[in-house]
């Protein structure tokens, strides 16, 4: 059984996407940012950087005692190694999925986490705002580009590189961009938004935060323009 310290952030989606999809049991520990549960001694022990998500895995790869794992992008590497699903085993598919999963927990997450700051903040800076807005849209052009000539990041293969990059594209609408500017991205969107375990994944969210933003489907967001 793995506990899941969670809460409904992008960085939380990516591992309740992974365990839905491959069925591993899990047992889901809220840690609620809004009442500062990270900053608790317990939680400390397993994520010393007061970031969710971490997990307990009580039956750890090898056996023996209990793992515990912080930051998503390792938490992704160690279950796909745990499960053998969702990471390439030939070198040049696994290279290609941790160099987009290392892309992703280096950009395009920090970047419009900031810009999500910056906008949301009483006092505004222009120059903060307009650095970090730039740089989202560059980094999801990046993203766009990926995607023209395969159908997942990794190639032929969904994998843990999708799921990283998933959670924080999936609320492109936060982020002031216009996902018809980008087609590939949006194919890319929309695959992944109709898979059952990414639904599920986001139930969860709903049912644990009824504010926590959902993936904009195709046909709503289509139907919000022709009502606009």
């Amino acid at each position: 059984m793995i506990d899941l310290h969670y809460w409904t952030m992008p960085n939380g989606h990516k591992v309740t996407m992974f365990l839905e999809e491959t069925g591993l049991p899990y047992n889901i520990v809220p840690v609620n940012l809004v009442q500062n549960d990270q900053f608790k001694p317990g939680f400390l022990e397993i994520a010393p950087n007061n970031k969710i998500p971490a997990i307990v895995d009580h039956d750890p790869i090898g056996g023996g005692a209990p793992i515990s794992i912080f930051e998503s992008g390792a938490i992704l590497h160690y279950l796909a190694d745990k499960t053998g699903q969702l990471l390439p085993t030939d070198i040049r598919g696994r290279t290609e999925a941790m160099q987009w999963l290392f892309w992703q927990v280096a950009g395009i997450g920090p970047m419009p986490g900031q810009l999500i700051f910056f906008l949301r903040n009483n006092e505004k800076f222009d120059f903060a705002i307009d650095r970090y807005r730039n740089e989202t849209a560059r980094l999801f052009g990046v993203l766009n580009k990926r995607l023209e000539s395969r159908e997942w990041l990794a190639g032929d293969t969904y994998s843990i590189a999708d799921f990283a990059a998933y959670g924080w594209s999936a609320p492109y609408n936060l982020f002031g961009i216009d996902v018809d500017e980008y087609p590939a991205l949006e194919r890319w969107l929309e695959a992944i938004a109709s898979r059952p375990a990414m639904e599920r994944a986001y139930a969860i969210a709903k049912d644990m935060n009824p504010n926590a933003p959902q993936p904009v489907r195709r046909a709503a967001r289509k139907a919000a323009k022709e009502a606009a």
